[in-house]
């Protein structure tokens, strides 16, 4: 396969094995070597296989594959979902449990509508609890403290069912876009809830406790608060928790509650599922898909991830003996975008939604016929017995290919596999592949992708440039344009048979993203990772609408986004691409002439610190400091931070994100003052900053007022019993109810 430079740069950051000082020393050959040999388990003839499987460029598996196989951790499954049980033993335990699956590279997923609701009487202790909002927290701090792997922090689907009597506080739990920022959560909709939201009546909040109603709210006014809040930040998304149920393949082992972080594969408790996909823009050739070699590609990326489970080193003996027990597998589809480019064919078009559904059937139906012949050479799988398959409910619609014939024959002679088709986002092996992630359109024809650690990785899609170049209309001037817009829909100076088929995801409406998942999600047996794109002029009615014909459609979950609607995004295209790409990114406002401001006193452990915080016409605009002694390493770093400070402040920073970073910064002589611990002259910066916030706040009080009531406010805060330095940010703690507590990180210890 011929990789990009953007490939390399993410196989040498992430893939490639390294030595003890984190220098990569393998290369591509090297990595597909230690995988294949692997994963073939000493099989000669399967070893080459697989090598070729994964150089061609037709497949590759899920990151903890590349990066694990051959290597100590040997841990090589992407997906699980844990169980939560109420009471403190089965949360922490679970803590635990998911610890230990972060620091092996995996991702999890929790429902946590078992845990009783806030002030539920708990039995053992005549106390009350907490409610699931609380150790939500705890598992996000958690997932904090671990990287997985060692190269990156865990990430986490959190689930509560619609009838929680928690549900509306969980709707709103991260309006707040830093609070819970190691999950994604999910409302899981019941068909009766969706048939009161349906009919506008009212509908039931039972405690998971007691099992007794507890409340009733209007349905309608519970989906318009999760409308809102996807509106305003994109989340929570949604998942419909009967429909996934319905297609459960082993519903003799219980209900499937929960997914993984991104959606795409339900699991049952303790259960893991290793995923794979199949690169569908290499099978384009002369405008043609090539089904022929598709079929072969299907059968060796199923028998390759069959393979995967018997080399997989599980976290938990649990997860082991459920995973051996059904064999999951989930292969899917990248480059499904370029495939349409290169066949010239409207992604929002019946002519795209008709070939999705034949290669994702042909996909579908191919995986399972190889896991039959699996079966015949090693067995079906242990749960086969009280299964979909042995009862002959595989529910999928013949179309082109024999379903019938094929549920008689997994009937007679079994499947080694529960499930075989699952459809993830690929963002990374996308990235390596290059190529289109999962079934998305593509987000722009020209644009910047933010990485690990921030990273910028430059994309110019190679399908565009060939058409434009062969339409003799290339120009350094054209190219420009277009990454400055991110689309071609409105540019006259481009064909129209161009601009049909080039489209990006914001010149697709939703109908037609949400046709598409229902297209593939038709012939897929766990779920289809999709997010449906909105510009930032969509309205609520728009989200509504998308969420109700997702369900109408047999979708089994979806995720809305509405372009700006969070500070930071991973794709980003226009005039701030434009700057990247030049090197130039923000400019600072020009300082006018004159500015007015005010001047702060802090004593800090260096000595007094004057700090001038001035204004003009568009709000604070410069900093300026004054140590009493003048000259030395501290005049000299805060004239550096003065200056940083006001770089930041004329190029539209936030005031309150400044002072985060500067907040209890620690130095070996911090200072009492005014009843506050000042930790360092960089604290004392954003200490004058927070002031200065109140002063502005306050702007039609003058000066004498405002120093009255600061006072007072210094004076009550050192009516508290204030005992040492928050271990966490370096703020003042506190005592409160009978423990310290931080009020500025939320570190607590009673």
């Amino acid at each position: 396969m011929n990789l990009s430079e953007n490939a390399l740069a993410v196989l040498n950051k992430r893939y490639f094995k390294k030595d003890d000082q984190g220098r990569p020393i393998e290369n591509w050959q090297q990595l597909l070597d230690r995988v294949s040999s692997n994963i073939s388990g000493g099989d000669v003839s399967k070893k080459e296989k697989y090598f070729k499987l994964m150089d061609s460029g037709y497949f590759l598996p899920n990151s903890p594959t590349l990066m694990n196989a051959g290597n100590d951790l040997q841990q090589l499954s992407a997906c699980f979902v844990l169980p939560i049980e109420d009471s403190m033993e089965g949360i922490f335990d679970t803590i635990k449990n998911a610890a230990l699956i972060h620091k092996s590279g995996g991702g999890t997923g929790f429902n946590f509508s078992k845990l009783r609701e806030a002030n539920a009487r708990v039995r053992s202790t005549k106390g009350v609890s907490s409610g699931p909002l609380s150790f939500l927290k705890v598992f996000n701090a958690a997932t904090d403290a671990v990287k997985q792997g060692g190269t990156r922090r865990g990430a986490n689907m959190a689930i509560l069912n619609v009838d929680h009597p928690e549900i509306l506080e969980f709707i709103t739990c991260k309006e707040n876009p830093d609070d819970l920022t190691n999950f994604n959560i999910s409302v899981g909709l019941s068909e009766k809830f969706m048939r009161a939201v349906h009919d506008d009546i009212d509908f039931e909040l039972i405690s998971p406790y007691t099992r007794e109603i507890v409340n009733k709210v209007k349905a309608r006014a519970v989906f318009d608060l999760i409308v809102d809040m996807a509106y305003r930040n994109g989340e929570p998304g949604i998942i419909f928790i009967d429909r996934i149920n319905k297609f459960n393949p082993t519903p003799q082992l219980g209900r499937i509650d929960s997914t993984n972080p991104c959606g795409e594969q339900p699991l049952l408790p303790n259960e893991a599922c290793n995923l794979g996909s199949i690169n569908l823009s290499a099978f384009v050739k002369d405008s043609k898909f090539d089904f022929d070699t598709l079929k072969m590609i299907v059968r060796d990326s199923v028998s390759f991830l069959n393979d995967v489970i018997d080399r997989s080193r599980f976290p938990l003996p649990e997860i082991e003996e459920v995973v051996k027990s059904n064999r999951k597998i989930g292969l899917g589809i990248m480059g499904w975008a370029d495939v349409l480019y290169q066949m010239k064919i409207p992604y929002n078009s019946d002519q795209a939604i008709d070939l999705a559904e034949e290669i994702m059937e042909y996909i579908d139906y191919y995986s399972k016929i190889r896991s039959i012949e699996l079966a015949v050479e090693s067995g079906k799988f242990s749960n086969f017995k009280g299964s979909i398959y042995e009862k002959g409910n595989l529910i999928r619609s013949n179309n082109n290919l024999d379903w019938q014939k094929l549920r008689e024959e997994i009937a007679g002679k079994g499947i080694r596999n529960a499930s075989t088709t699952t459809i993830a986002p690929t963002g990374t092996i996308g990235m390596i592949a290059n190529t289109s992630g999962g079934i998305e359109p593509q987000f722009s024809l020209i644009y910047v992708k933010s990485v690990m650690d921030g990273d910028k990785l430059l994309y110019i899609n190679p399908y565009f440039e060939k058409a434009i170049k062969r339409a003799d209309l290339y120009s350094e001037e054209l190219m420009e344009k277009v990454s400055e817009i991110g689309s071609i829909a409105k540019m006259e100076e481009i064909p129209e048979e161009i601009r049909e088929v080039f489209v990006t995801a914001h010149d697709i409406s939703p109908q037609w993203h949400i046709k598409m998942q229902a297209a593939f999600q038709k012939y897929t047996d766990n779920a289809v990772s999709k997010t449906i794109n909105f510009p930032n002029n969509a309205t609520k009615e728009d989200i509504k609408m998308a969420y109700e014909l997702a369900y109408e459609s047999g979708c089994k979950g979806v995720t809305v986004y509405r372009d700006g609607s969070r500070d930071n995004q991973v794709l980003n295209v226009g005039k701030k691409l434009k700057s990247e790409l030049n090197g130039n990114r923000v400019a600072p406002r020009q300082r006018p002439a004159v500015t007015t401001g005010v001047t702060q006193k802090i004593e800090t452990g260096c000595g007094h610190l004057y700090v001038t915080i001035n204004s003009d016409e568009n709000g604070p605009c410069e900093l300026f400091t004054q140590m009493g002694k003048v000259g030395g390493c501290a005049s000299a770093q805060l004239e550096a931070i003065a200056r940083l400070v006001s770089l930041c402040l004329r190029s539209n920073v936030k005031v309150t994100s400044i002072i985060k970073q500067l907040r209890g910064i620690r130095c070996p002589s911090p200072m009492w003052h005014q009843g506050e611990m000042v930790t360092s002259c960089g604290d004392s910066v954003a200490k004058s900053l927070d002031t200065f916030l109140q002063i502005s706040q306050n702007s039609e009080k003058n000066i004498d007022e405002i120093n009255q009531n600061m006072t007072k406010v210094k004076s009550k805060s050192n009516s508290k019993k204030i005992n040492g330095t928050c271990p966490d940010c370096g703020s003042n703690i506190e005592h409160s109810e009978g423990c310290m507590k931080c009020n500025i990180c939320g570190w607590t210890k009673c």
